[in-house]
């Protein structure tokens, strides 16, 4: 079983437990499906469950959960894999600092864990915010993609 990762005192990585309904609305949002898959069709709860089965085999799989007065609410999903980093928040909770705790987070923890690297397979072109946020956390741009670039960090 995976452990939870806190992360700190507002924030906690809780590993998936197969249970995933309350995150259909953030796969029906246009702008988190454009940013995650670059399509325009919702997600329906099949497709949303064939997703998860997938990142659970792939990586750890994990819900951001955030400390609202006394009680841990799901915000978003990540998943660590040494070579693909796919987070997503939930609307309503972007740009709030929320992704960027959670990397901080996470690269410590697989520094800990003794891997030496991370890398994300594709961020999309026109996802600035994504490339932001790994180029912050000191990702390095490695190969241009299809329709985006790869980056790898060195740990």
């Amino acid at each position: 079983m995976t452990e939870m990762i806190i992360i700190d005192d507002t924030l906690r990585l809780r590993p998936y437990d197969g249970r995933h309904d309350f995150a259909l609305p953030w796969y029906q949002d246009a702008g988190t499906l454009w940013g995650v898959d670059h399509r325009t069709e919702p997600y329906d709860a099949e497709l949303l469950g064939r997703m998860y089965t997938y990142l659970d085999r792939k990586g750890a799989l994990y819900f951001i959960e955030l400390k609202q007065s006394d009680t841990y609410i799901p915000v978003g999903d990540v998943t660590l894999c040494r070579d693909d980093l796919p987070i997503v928040i939930a609307p309503g909770y972007q740009h709030r600092g929320i992704g960027g705790r959670v990397l901080r987070g996470l690269i410590a923890y697989a520094r800990e864990l003794g891997w030496d690297h991370l890398a994300v397979e594709e961020i999309y072109q026109d996802n600035i915010g994504s490339q932001r946020l790994f180029l912050g956390a000191g990702f390095q741009k490695v190969k241009d993609t299809a329709q985006g670039a790869s980056y790898r960090l060195e740990l």
